[in-house]
């Protein structure tokens, strides 16, 4: 994880805001959107975890044998 430069403003004497320099907000900004990605992959993953799967020489076959298909 970077390092962060964080200004902390505080309000009745206790933490309430963090202030970033920009180039650090955009490196965290980059960094959650990755994660939420992943996040959202491995939901993925899990969902079709058990879902039928054929392999890439089988998916050949079959997209050979489609009827009105020129092969290029």
């Amino acid at each position: 994880m970077a390092t962060l430069h964080a200004q902390i403003i505080k309000k009745g004497g206790k933490n309430q805001y963090a202030v970033l320099p920009y180039e650090e907000f955009l490196k965290v900004q980059e960094q959650l959107e990755q994660f939420e990605d992943l996040r959202t992959l491995r939901e993925a993953k899990e969902a079709e975890k058990d879902a039928p799967t054929i392999g890439i020489d089988e998916l050949k076959k079959k997209m050979g044998k489609r009827p009105g298909r020129s092969s290029r």
